[in-house]
């Protein structure tokens, strides 16, 4: 027992608050590992509607200190990740059938002003007849609203956490299960399986932090052999991909006859993110999809606005991801709070902290108080410190991507405007780690299609804890949306034998 590596912080979980947790505490000066059973962000943190937003329609909640909590986080990670959050206008055509207009105008004016906007512009109301946002909407909706929110690459953003972690010295374990925690001598005595190699480790940990998401009641009871009087909630969010089919850059923000409000972004340059559904789950989260009657139910959403009808052959591709609310007691799926709740067990001086709940927008500061809640447990620990630190590629000058990415073109003119964005959205300053001195396409090795080289493919294996292609095409990057069924295997071809070679 007394030769095992003891640390002071063991994550359970890759998502978005485990990877944030892991960041805030090891940049307090603790020693941290975190460990997740398949990729970082591969659950629910990959698998969002992929904004950075206070929540419009939690207002009807009377959620007002969430919803001010995460409009104030919004300001916070634009400044931290410029390259990967950027702002978005949303077209809210009004549908006199539903919400009345002046509520819809009360409920924008109260989310422009609750969380002390400063960059973002205001709301303003839109003739649909006239202004060219209204240009793709049915005639029969005259009137609308715009409003501001933010666009996140959700998988990124996770990636981007763990890597700043461990850059203040974490441990980073992917695609390993934490099978064993036991409290032993004040102490966790933890065991993790590596699934690729079947590698076993143990550490000894002072406090353990359970942020599994859907699995964290799993963890409670199988693996910790604890208890909680608190539980989740898991509620099925499904999207669906579509061509776009409307010009310009503004997103749509749509309400349907159940209440419920959808979202139809544009995703990747010519394709549109619609969703998303919300549908009690009671299976295992692995094995969530989405359904024909969602799908169905998003395209009837779309063509009950735009001019333009979708049909099911126009979906490009589904993906569904299970959210691990907080169970409030609400019956309604879509009433579900979004906020989160900590439950600290310290049984025998040696702390595991639960996490209930939580969104992607209110990550960093849920990390920062659940850290908090165990401090007792560290006096010596650092102060708050990532409200005002970029991540990993956002320390621009002013946080202003724009401006960063006219130094890009002039460092590689030869570049084209695709890649260089590529690049950039991804990685901004640190897209010299991937491109270095190159002065051709040539120089970035192998080419896979559309703007995928074998540059990038080597920086996320050796930098970023891709350990499968599946890692690369669809949560570092979004390749896999670009590339034919052939393309993706001939790069899945090139990953297993560069891994054969090196191991």
């Amino acid at each position: 027992m007394s030769n095992l590596p003891t640390v002071d912080l063991f994550v359970i979980g890759g998502g978005i608050n485990g990877a944030g947790m892991a960041r805030d505490a090891a940049g307090r000066g603790l020693s941290v590992v975190l460990c997740e059973k398949d990729d970082l962000a591969e659950g629910t943190s990959s698998r969002s509607g992929k904004l950075v937003h206070g929540g419009l329609r939690y207002l009807e909640y009377y959620e007002f200190r969430l919803v001010r909590e995460a409009l104030i986080e919004r300001e916070v990670l634009m400044n931290a990740a410029p390259h990967i959050i950027w702002p978005l206008r949303f077209v809210l055509p009004h549908s006199p059938q539903d919400r009345p207009a002046w509520l819809v105008r009360l409920g924008l004016f109260l989310y422009d002003h609750l969380g002390g906007r400063k960059r973002l512009p205001g709301t303003r109301t839109l003739d649909l007849r006239r202004d060219p946002e209204g240009a793709a909407i049915q005639d029969r909706y005259k009137r609308g609203f715009e409003y501001s929110d933010c666009w996140v690459d959700d998988a990124r953003l996770v990636v981007l956490n763990a890597r700043d972690a461990a850059e203040h010295g974490a441990t980073v374990l992917t695609r390993s299960p934490c099978t064993a925690a036991r409290r032993e001598g004040g102490c966790w005595h933890i065991e993790t399986t590596d699934s690729l190699t079947g590698e076993k480790r143990e550490f000894r940990a002072r406090a353990l932090v359970n942020t599994a998401g859907p699995w964290v009641t799993d963890v409670i009871t199988r693996v910790a052999n604890a208890h909680s009087s608190r539980n989740v909630r898991l509620v099925k969010g499904s999207h669906i991909i579509v061509p776009k089919f409307w010009e310009g850059t503004n997103a749509y923000l749509v309400q349907n006859h159940d209440r419920r409000v959808i979202f139809i972004n544009p995703y990747e340059g010519d394709k549109a993110l619609i969703g998303t559904t919300d549908i009690p789950w009671e299976g295992r989260a692995e094995d969530v999809v989405a359904d024909e009657e969602e799908i169905e139910y998003l395209i009837a959403a779309v063509n009950r606005y735009f001019k333009e009808q979708l049909r099911r052959e126009d979906v490009l591709e589904t993906f569904s991801g299970v959210r691990a609310l907080f169970d409030d007691g609400q019956g309604n799926p879509s009433a579900v709070t979004r906020d989160y709740v900590f439950d600290l067990d310290e049984a025998e001086g040696a702390p595991l902290l639960n996490v209930f709940g939580g969104k992607i927008t209110t990550f960093r500061e849920l990390a920062e108080r659940g850290i908090r809640q165990i401090r007792h447990h560290f006096p010596n620990m650092g102060d708050d410190w990532t409200d005002r630190a970029p991540l990993p590629g956002g320390d621009m000058p002013d946080a202003d991507y724009e401006a960063f990415m006219q130094s890009v073109k002039a460092r590689y003119p030869w570049m084209s405007p695709e890649l260089r964005q590529h690049y950039g959205r991804l990685y901004g300053t640190r897209v010299t780690s991937i491109v270095g001195d190159a002065s051709s396409p040539a120089d970035l090795g192998r080419h896979f299609g559309g703007d995928f080289y074998e540059a990038e493919a080597r920086y996320l294996t050796e930098n970023e804890w891709a350990r499968t292609p599946e890692d690369i095409l669809w949560r570092r990057t979004k390749h896999g949306l670009h590339l034919d069924a052939a393309q993706r295997e001939a790069f899945a071809a090139w990953f297993r034998d560069r891994a054969r070679k090196a191991a």
